[in-house]
């Protein structure tokens, strides 16, 4: 087995599950005596995940102490994604209206509204749907899908929209849309990395990431 390069694919085939995965926002409050709370945004907002896997033998226990060494701390990456959106939901294990003719990684960014959340995309099968909580990434910006569309029969959806917001320097065209295995760059939070086992040698592996810019 090749270790591969950076970013590592590690959840390919981890033994467990993505118990937590969601945006975590970079702001700041304050309150004023009257009692009015102002918010003001640091930057966008970051995806974060948190992974945690069944209990393992002693061997694939180590198996995975080993893996997750590749990373040095926080010093090399890995792609994150929620294990449960592999696949868009309308199309589990890649059930696409089109069949084995779309590979899901190929669709593209037609263009992007002034408000930088809401987008179209083409080359997608006629017909895709995207469903509420479906993700898909440009590039390695990953995003969620707040609204749902069809695509026509040529294979692009009207507006609809997405969050996080679409990074600033993306433009349409510039690069594949992917809607199977969509993910971001991520490293570990220092830390975070838990293998215990108990006194039968079994344990299991436990750790966190963010999105790295």
């Amino acid at each position: 087995m090749s270790i591969g390069s950076e970013p590592f694919e590690l959840l390919a085939d981890f033994p467990g599950w993505t118990t937590g995965f969601d945006l975590q926002a970079r702001q700041e409050q304050s309150r004023t005596a009257g009692g009015v709370t102002y918010v003001k945004d640091l930057g966008p907002p970051l995806w974060t995940l948190k992974a945690q896997s069944k209990v393992l033998t002693p061997n694939v226990l180590d198996h995975w102490r080993a893996r997750l060494k590749v990373l040095e701390g926080g010093l090399y990456t890995f792609l994150g994604y929620p294990l449960s959106r592999v696949y868009p939901i309308s199309y589990p294990k890649g059930s696409w209206p089109t069949g084995g003719s779309f590979d899901g990684v190929s669709a593209a960014l037609l263009s992007i509204n002034a408000n930088r959340k809401a987008v179209r995309l083409e080359d997608l099968p006629a017909g895709f749907k995207f469903v509420i909580g479906d993700y898909l990434a440009i590039g390695v910006d990953l995003h969620q899908v707040v609204e749902a569309t069809t695509a026509d029969g040529s294979g692009r959806t009207p507006e609809f929209e997405v969050r996080p917001h679409i990074w600033p320097g993306v433009a349409a065209g510039a690069s594949a849309v992917k809607v199977y295995r969509p993910a971001c760059v991520m490293a570990l939070v220092p830390g975070s990395v838990s293998t215990d086992a108990s006194l039968s040698g079994w344990g299991s592996i436990a750790f966190q990431g963010i999105e790295i810019r």
